[in-house]
Protein backbone atom coordinates (compact mmCIF):
# COMPACT_ATOMS: atom_id res chain seq x y z
CA UNK A 1 0.00 0.00 0.00
CA UNK A 2 1.27 3.56 -1.11
CA UNK A 3 -0.31 6.44 1.12
CA UNK A 4 0.22 9.94 0.15
CA UNK A 5 0.15 12.61 3.08
CA UNK A 6 -0.92 16.06 3.06
CA UNK A 7 1.02 17.06 6.33
CA UNK A 8 -0.96 19.79 7.45
CA UNK A 9 -4.16 20.51 9.14
CA UNK A 10 -5.21 23.25 7.58
CA UNK A 11 -8.34 23.66 6.00
CA UNK A 12 -7.99 24.17 2.21
CA UNK A 13 -4.31 23.93 1.95
CA UNK A 14 -2.39 24.20 -1.27
CA UNK A 15 -0.90 21.27 -0.01
CA UNK A 16 -3.89 19.01 0.01
CA UNK A 17 -4.06 20.78 -3.18
CA UNK A 18 -0.84 19.27 -4.32
CA UNK A 19 -1.18 15.79 -2.70
CA UNK A 20 -4.42 15.28 -4.70
CA UNK A 21 -2.27 16.37 -7.90
CA UNK A 22 0.18 13.57 -7.31
CA UNK A 23 -2.59 10.98 -6.53
CA UNK A 24 -3.96 11.85 -9.31
CA UNK A 25 -0.63 11.77 -11.56
CA UNK A 26 0.25 8.69 -9.94
CA UNK A 27 -2.68 6.50 -10.83
CA UNK A 28 -2.27 7.73 -14.53
CA UNK A 29 1.17 5.79 -14.11
CA UNK A 30 -0.52 2.75 -12.79
CA UNK A 31 0.41 3.48 -9.08
CA UNK A 32 -3.30 3.46 -6.53
CA UNK A 33 -2.38 5.45 -3.64
CA UNK A 34 -4.44 6.54 -0.30
CA UNK A 35 -4.46 10.21 0.67
CA UNK A 36 -4.18 11.00 4.33
CA UNK A 37 -5.01 14.18 5.12
CA UNK A 38 -3.30 15.72 8.74
CA UNK A 39 -7.21 17.56 8.86
CA UNK A 40 -8.21 14.15 8.97
CA UNK A 41 -6.87 13.81 12.50
CA UNK A 42 -8.92 13.71 15.71
CA UNK A 43 -8.90 17.45 16.91
CA UNK A 44 -8.00 16.32 20.64
CA UNK A 45 -5.35 13.86 19.30
CA UNK A 46 -2.91 15.47 21.66
CA UNK A 47 -5.29 14.51 23.77
CA UNK A 48 -5.88 11.72 23.40
CA UNK A 49 -3.42 9.59 21.20
CA UNK A 50 -0.33 10.54 23.03
CA UNK A 51 1.60 8.35 25.50
CA UNK A 52 0.31 5.08 24.72
CA UNK A 53 -3.27 5.45 24.24
CA UNK A 54 -5.47 5.17 21.11
CA UNK A 55 -8.51 6.87 20.45
CA UNK A 56 -10.96 4.40 18.19
CA UNK A 57 -11.35 7.67 15.75
CA UNK A 58 -6.68 7.32 15.22
CA UNK A 59 -7.23 3.61 15.66
CA UNK A 60 -8.44 4.08 11.97
CA UNK A 61 -5.64 6.21 10.51
CA UNK A 62 -3.34 4.00 12.61
CA UNK A 63 -4.28 0.65 10.55
CA UNK A 64 -3.59 2.54 7.19
CA UNK A 65 -0.32 3.73 8.40
CA UNK A 66 0.69 -0.11 9.59
CA UNK A 67 -0.36 -1.44 5.81
CA UNK A 68 1.81 1.46 4.33
CA UNK A 69 4.69 0.34 2.79
CA UNK A 70 5.73 3.46 1.13
CA UNK A 71 4.51 6.96 1.63
CA UNK A 72 4.98 10.02 -0.17
CA UNK A 73 4.95 13.53 2.35
CA UNK A 74 3.75 16.70 0.88
CA UNK A 75 5.30 19.04 3.85
CA UNK A 76 4.85 22.78 3.63
CA UNK A 77 6.81 25.25 5.62
CA UNK A 78 5.71 26.43 8.49
CA UNK A 79 8.18 29.04 10.34
CA UNK A 80 11.26 27.47 8.45
CA UNK A 81 10.38 23.89 9.27
CA UNK A 82 7.52 21.61 8.78
CA UNK A 83 4.34 21.60 10.72
CA UNK A 84 4.03 20.80 14.32
CA UNK A 85 0.74 18.58 13.22
CA UNK A 86 3.08 16.47 11.64
CA UNK A 87 5.47 15.91 14.44
CA UNK A 88 2.44 14.92 16.99
CA UNK A 89 1.13 12.74 14.14
CA UNK A 90 4.28 11.22 14.09
CA UNK A 91 4.49 10.70 17.54
CA UNK A 92 1.18 9.48 17.89
CA UNK A 93 1.52 6.45 15.50
CA UNK A 94 2.62 3.02 17.10
CA UNK A 95 6.86 2.72 17.10
CA UNK A 96 8.14 0.51 15.10
CA UNK A 97 5.46 -0.78 12.99
CA UNK A 98 3.85 2.89 11.66
CA UNK A 99 7.15 3.42 9.67
CA UNK A 100 10.26 1.10 10.24
CA UNK A 101 12.30 0.00 7.43
CA UNK A 102 9.58 1.09 4.96
CA UNK A 103 10.13 3.69 2.27
CA UNK A 104 9.46 7.76 1.61
CA UNK A 105 9.26 10.46 -0.79
CA UNK A 106 9.69 13.89 0.58
CA UNK A 107 8.20 17.13 -1.18
CA UNK A 108 8.24 20.47 0.19
CA UNK A 109 6.61 23.66 -0.98
CA UNK A 110 5.90 26.80 -0.01
CA UNK A 111 4.85 30.15 -0.78
CA UNK A 112 8.30 31.79 -0.30
CA UNK A 113 11.73 31.20 -3.09
CA UNK A 114 12.93 28.15 -0.99
CA UNK A 115 10.12 25.56 -1.62
CA UNK A 116 10.59 24.38 2.45
CA UNK A 117 14.11 23.23 1.49
CA UNK A 118 15.05 23.50 5.72
CA UNK A 119 12.26 21.66 6.47
CA UNK A 120 12.35 19.05 4.15
CA UNK A 121 16.06 18.47 5.71
CA UNK A 122 14.57 18.47 9.03
CA UNK A 123 11.99 15.58 8.56
CA UNK A 124 14.91 13.81 6.89
CA UNK A 125 16.09 13.67 10.57
CA UNK A 126 13.25 12.49 12.18
CA UNK A 127 13.15 9.88 9.08
CA UNK A 128 16.30 8.63 9.81
CA UNK A 129 15.75 8.26 13.65
CA UNK A 130 12.66 5.91 12.77
CA UNK A 131 14.64 3.90 10.35
CA UNK A 132 12.25 5.36 7.38
CA UNK A 133 14.16 5.28 3.90
CA UNK A 134 14.16 8.57 2.30
CA UNK A 135 14.50 8.62 -1.54
CA UNK A 136 17.08 10.59 -2.52
CA UNK A 137 15.31 13.14 -4.75
CA UNK A 138 13.39 15.03 -2.90
CA UNK A 139 11.62 18.29 -4.41
CA UNK A 140 11.29 21.78 -3.35
CA UNK A 141 8.76 23.48 -5.09
CA UNK A 142 8.80 27.54 -4.56
CA UNK A 143 6.13 30.11 -4.80
CA UNK A 144 3.36 27.66 -5.55
CA UNK A 145 0.85 30.07 -5.74
CA UNK A 146 2.44 30.59 -9.31
CA UNK A 147 3.16 27.22 -9.96
CA UNK A 148 -0.65 25.97 -9.54
CA UNK A 149 -3.64 26.71 -11.57
CA UNK A 150 -7.24 27.31 -10.25
CA UNK A 151 -7.64 23.12 -11.03
CA UNK A 152 -4.84 22.25 -8.76
CA UNK A 153 -2.61 21.19 -11.47
CA UNK A 154 1.17 22.44 -11.72
CA UNK A 155 2.16 24.38 -14.87
CA UNK A 156 5.39 25.46 -14.95
CA UNK A 157 7.50 23.39 -17.42
CA UNK A 158 10.74 22.59 -15.05
CA UNK A 159 8.18 21.96 -11.96
CA UNK A 160 6.40 19.79 -14.33
CA UNK A 161 9.73 17.32 -15.74
CA UNK A 162 11.12 16.97 -11.47
CA UNK A 163 7.42 16.27 -10.23
CA UNK A 164 7.38 13.60 -13.23
CA UNK A 165 10.64 12.55 -12.90
CA UNK A 166 10.43 12.38 -9.05
CA UNK A 167 7.08 10.07 -9.53
CA UNK A 168 8.62 7.82 -11.72
CA UNK A 169 11.36 6.82 -9.35
CA UNK A 170 9.08 6.83 -6.73
CA UNK A 171 7.35 4.07 -8.42
CA UNK A 172 10.65 1.80 -8.81
CA UNK A 173 11.81 2.75 -5.06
Amino acid sequence: MVTIIASTNRPGSLTLQLAKYYQKQLAAKGLDCNLLSLAQLPPNLIETDLYGKRSEAFNEIQQIITATEKFLFIIPEYNGSFPGILKVFVDACSFPESFYDKKAALVGLSSGKYGNIRGIDHFTGVCHYLNLHVMPLKLHIASIRKEMDAGGNLTQEDTLRYTTEQMDKFIMF
